[in-house]
């Protein structure tokens, strides 16, 4: 059965991908971070609230990748999952994005002709790029568009601020804060990534009262109701084991 980590920022995200379990048991991590793992699913699936922001997202996901690796029982798949400010119209309220590129979008430095990325200041990464088939055939069964997700330690909230995005990452569909880090540890680790957004808001002026939080955390349950039959469908079944052949046959 495949392993499947997915990370959330806080709780409320954690327990919209829970609901689509029959139960979730509590799993403490080293250092006394919970995690619900699911059952009666067809694959395994751990779910973790590892904090606000890419720090802690990365000290999270590396902290439970490394904890099942001890134990001998390896995650196959890192999901960073939740909801997020989506760039209009790609992405409208309630909609779900499954990332091509998780882009760190404030890794770098201002300088006086505008922001260069950590990668053009000669060090670094600042994006991650999951597997193509995996992301097609994820975002074709949750229903979900493609494209690049940006990651922010500080949120937008004016249009000036959203159309600089838009113009540095064509094509950007999403805004969150913790796909990047989780991305970084998982690649640490040799484990594949994706990231997953329900749009709760719309990136630019914050409006808390257009804001459908409720609705985005029902996609993202949605979402995540049809990942194990994509799991299943992008990588196949898990192969059989070799029959024994007598080593005098060989």
């Amino acid at each position: 059965m495949r392993r499947v980590l997915v990370v959330t920022a806080v709780a409320a995200e954690r327990d919209a991908v829970c609901a689509v379990a029959g139960s979730c048991a509590a799993v403490t991590l080293p250092g006394g971070q919970e995690l619900r793992r699911a059952a009666g699913l067809p694959v395994a699936l751990d779910a973790l609230a590892a904090g606000v922001g890419p720090a802690a997202a990365a000290a999270g996901t590396a902290t439970a990748l490394t904890a099942a690796a001890l134990a001998g029982q390896p995650y196959d798949l890192v999901v960073s999952a939740g909801i997020g400010g989506g760039f209009s119209p790609a992405a409208p309220l309630g909609s779900v994005v499954v990332a091509d590129a998780i882009v760190a979008a404030d890794l770098g430095a201002e300088t006086p002709d505008g922001f260069l990325p950590v990668t053009e200041l000669g060090f670094g990464t600042v994006v991650h790029r999951p597997d193509p088939a995996l992301v097609r055939t994820v975002a074709a069964a949750a229903g979900a568009v493609s494209g690049p997700v940006v990651t922010v330690s500080t949120v937008t909230g004016s249009a000036a601020r959203a159309a600089e995005l838009a113009a540095r990452h064509p094509g950007v569909l999403a805004e969150a804060m913790e796909g990047f880090g989780v991305a970084e540890a998982a690649a640490a680790h040799g484990v594949p990534v994706l990231e997953i957004r329900a749009v709760s808001n719309a990136v630019g002026p914050r409006d808390r009262a257009a804001w459908r939080i409720g609705d985005a955390l029902a996609a993202l349950t949605g979402a995540f109701r049809t990942l194990p039959g994509a799991l299943t469908a992008a990588t196949g079944p898990a192969p059989e084991p070799l029959p024994h052949v007598p080593e005098e046959a060989l």
